[in-house]
């Protein structure tokens, strides 16, 4: 049998169970704001259960089998899908968002932790809509950690096996006994972060809603607001400075983080992902700051703030707010837009190409110009003092090929829907980065309900490509995965 699909379709029941399960946690808060949302969100999580539930119970004999690598592809694929499918449906039944494609939009940019908005005016939603907004994000932010610790090294997705390595408790041939235990302490930080940020912007200032709300879009990177102003609203360098440290915390390695708990910061600081993720954001908040300083009448510390803010915030894919980077001088213009095309790290919630990616290609393409004065030496690339095997630097080389010819097809794609050359390359570098604000009309201060209907479609696949490290989900488009001799 080419796939066996009843261990596919039990897994595929039991995440819709979960997903209804989240959507019951919204109807609380529908009913203290006193909102009519909580029928929307009641009917919303009953058909999920229903197909979810009867889905699971149908192959509920086939749980306990192995699913094959091929499988794999499939079913993290399926599931981002389905859940933005089914999670479209609050939107759809409350009325906050009327047309489909609008309400998908949404969904998978929420699942996927884009943080892409067609609403044009957030404030007016329900409260309990805007809760299932965030908590949408939140969930795609821990699925994305489970999923690069426990299924992308196993599938061989670029450079995941690197950050393999570093995970606590897990080996390929280890993994199905203590992935529970994984899973169980990752989740405990990503809550414990999650609930520790909302403390503190609770005392800040934010009421506990926005903060429970900014708490949940941070630790996801999803740049989800219920403010229309996002972090602007607020205009407060407190909270400005909290969501910063939290949002380079959740473009971090979880694990790192979980060593960093630990204690561990020998560990922590010999990592040299981290180390380049550091010195990045720091030179490159520093050009900022000074572009700043030149380009606007604010202050030294207003420069810094805004600056470093905006940098972390799209590097970490994030994608809050507090100024509007394109304002400012054009060549900050450009740096943000470059920025689009860095991410955070592997093992975070972040999107991008991830700076461990750009770490291996930049010295493999150093080593290069050494091997031509040498042609008979053997030269590794070396990153964590461990030399890389020659199938990572091939399948980070073509992951970064990839990307850019996505990019570069993409943005002629969305430019022939009929948006300017500006907004299409804004619109496609930032889907495919799971950012949120682009340049042109997506900038930071607009949002994107003005695009075509085809272009919110083709978007939305790729922040579903992007989500998945790419090659997750082109495999499906291959005729050798289809094939019964591969």
């Amino acid at each position: 049998m080419l796939f066996n699909w009843k261990v596919l379709f039990n897994i595929l029941g039991l995440i819709l169970v979960f997903t209804a399960g989240f959507m019951l946690i919204c109807l609380p808060v529908s009913l203290y704001y006193g909102s009519q949302d909580w029928q929307a969100l009641l009917w919303s999580a009953g058909i999920t259960l229903l197909v979810g539930g009867g889905t699971w119970l149908i192959t509920r004999d086939q749980r306990d089998k192995e699913m094959r690598r091929r499988d794999g592809y499939l079913v993290v694929t399926l599931s981002w899908i389905l859940i933005s499918f089914f999670g479209s449906l609050p939107y759809l039944l409350s009325g906050a968002i009327p047309t489909y494609p609008d309400a998908f939009f949404e969904a998978m940019s929420g699942f996927t932790t884009t943080g892409a908005t067609i609403l044009t005016d957030i404030e007016v939603v329900p409260k309990g809509i805007l809760f299932w907004r965030s908590l949408t994000q939140w969930i795609g932010g821990m699925g994305i950690i489970v999923l690069a610790v426990a299924i992308l090294p196993i599938l061989g997705i670029g450079g995941m096996q690197l950050f393999q390595s570093e995970a606590p408790g897990i080996t390929p041939d280890k993994l199905k006994p203590r992935i529970r235990d994984t899973a169980k302490r990752l989740w405990i930080i990503y809550l414990g972060l999650t609930l520790t940020e909302t403390a503190l912007l609770w005392v800040g200032g934010m009421s506990f809603y926005d903060a429970i709300n900014h708490g949940l879009t941070t630790m996801a990177t999803g740049g989800f607001s219920p403010k229309n102003a996002s972090i602007a609203y607020y205009d407060s360098a407190y909270i400005q400075y909290v969501m910063t440290i939290f949002m380079f915390l959740a473009g971090t390695s979880f694990t790192l983080t979980y060593f960093m708990l630990k204690g561990n910061f020998r560990k922590v600081w010999q990592n040299e992902e981290f180390r380049n993720y550091l010195w990045f954001t720091v030179i490159i908040t520093t050009i900022a700051t000074i572009g700043i300083l030149i380009s606007t009448e604010n202050t030294a510390e207003e420069s810094f703030r805004y600056a470093v803010f905006q940098v972390i915030s799209v590097i970490s894919t994030t994608g809050y707010i507090t100024a509007d980077y394109t304002a400012w001088m054009p060549l900050l213009t450009v740096v943000f837009f470059l920025l689009m095309f860095t991410g955070g790290s592997a093992g975070s919630t972040s999107g991008g190409v991830k700076i461990v990616r750009h770490t291996i290609l930049l010295k493999n393409s150093l080593l290069e110009m050494k091997r031509q004065i040498h042609p008979s030496a053997v030269i590794p690339v070396r990153y964590n003092n461990n030399a890389v095997t020659q199938d990572i630097a091939f399948n980070v080389l073509a992951f970064f090929i990839i990307y850019v010819t996505i990019f570069a097809v993409g943005s002629a794609i969305m430019s022939l829907s009929g948006v300017d050359f500006m907004t299409a390359v804004g619109s496609v570098a930032t889907s495919l980065g799971n950012i949120g604000p682009g340049i042109g009309t997506v900038g930071p201060v607009d949002n994107f309900a003005h695009l075509p209907t085809f272009g919110k479609w083709f978007l939305s696949f790729l922040m579903l490509l992007g989500r998945l490290e790419l090659f997750t989900v082109l495999m499906l488009f291959t005729p050798y995965y289809w094939s019964r001799h591969a």
